[in-house]
């Protein structure tokens, strides 16, 4: 995990895309702290940490915003994958533009897959965790520090 101190933070660039579940997606839209992952349907620890996010987004949906940035899959897998894990928040389709990971190029790159990397209320990176979440602790805490400030 790698946390940046407040006075190091910086906004990652704009993104976009198409959602898995239909319309596009716009980083302009996300108001507050953030929680963005990156994944894919058929990466074994993403799989692992599935639930984990479910339960995550059930606790903390309502005050923090949620987006997946799928990384290698079409819209058929991405939704058989959130369907199939209870995802409900919304992921977009970055596969052939890579917008979404590009975007955080330079600041702390989502450099494996499974990342998940928490924006706080100003939309700067607040943090990254590198490889699969297996329980709520790590991200819970983030988060809920990100709302206290």
């Amino acid at each position: 995990m790698t946390e940046v101190a407040l006075e190091d933070r910086t906004a990652p660039g704009a993104f976009s895309g198409p959602l898995a579940s239909g319309g596009e997606f716009d980083s302009a839209a996300l108001e507050g702290v953030t929680l963005v992952n990156f994944w894919y349907a058929a990466c074994p620890p993403c799989r692992v940490e599935a639930p984990v996010l479910a339960e995550l987004h059930a606790e903390f949906g309502d005050r923090v915003d949620f987006i997946g940035v799928n990384v290698r899959d079409g819209a058929a897998q991405a939704m058989a994958f959130e369907e199939e894990f209870g995802i409900e928040y919304p992921s977009i389709l970055d596969d052939q533009s890579a917008q979404g990971q590009l975007a955080f190029t330079g600041i702390i790159a989502p450099n494996a897959v499974p990342s998940t990397i928490i924006l706080d209320a100003e939309g700067r990176v607040a943090a990254r965790v590198s490889g699969a979440v297996t329980d709520t602790s790590i991200l819970s805490t983030l988060l809920q520090e990100e709302l206290e400030r």
